[in-house]
């Protein structure tokens, strides 16, 4: 992986409760869960991470930026507005997010500067913008019997 590479994984704890770990021993895991009916709507569901990426992506290439400019954001909240509709084949798809911010700044000047400027530093923000190609590959198996743990025997491509 190149050095601004990570990785994400998430097991499956129960129906759609899921377990999110990240590659860092400091970040405790998270956990996913979609709402009723399908799920107990106990945790957010991947949209709800997504819109929080988004909005928090957002708010933090302004501090960022503003700190670059020597100024100050004292206070930021955010909140995102995330449409969900159904495309032509009747499958739900997120269509329009919308993101309000509201930073306490202390200098007019370069919150300007910062307002024209920071969206483009912000890396979720940009390439949800852009559409992120997504690679998908799907590894089957079938628990090893004698494994404690359901193991897998193998994948089926071969190794």
């Amino acid at each position: 992986m190149d050095a601004g590479d990570f990785r994400t994984r998430m097991c499956r704890e129960e129906r759609y409760r899921f377990r999110v770990s990240f590659d860092n021993d400091r970040i405790e895991d998270i956990f996913l869960d979609e709402p009723e009916p399908l799920g107990k709507g106990e945790y957010p569901n991947a949209g709800k991470i997504l819109a929080a990426a988004v909005g928090n992506c957002l708010c933090a290439s302004m501090v960022f930026c503003m700190e670059r400019s020597r100024g100050e954001v004292s206070n930021l909240c955010a909140e995102v507005t995330t449409t969900m509709e159904r495309n032509e084949r009747g499958r739900l798809r997120i269509t329009h997010m919308s993101v309000k911010m509201f930073p306490q700044i202390d200098d007019d000047a370069r919150y300007r500067r910062c307002r024209e400027i920071f969206e483009d530093f912000c890396i979720v923000t940009q390439s949800v913008r852009d559409g992120i190609p997504i690679d998908v590959e799907v590894f089957p198996y079938r628990p090893r019997e004698d494994a404690p743990d359901g193991a897998p025997e193998g994948r089926s491509d071969g190794s």
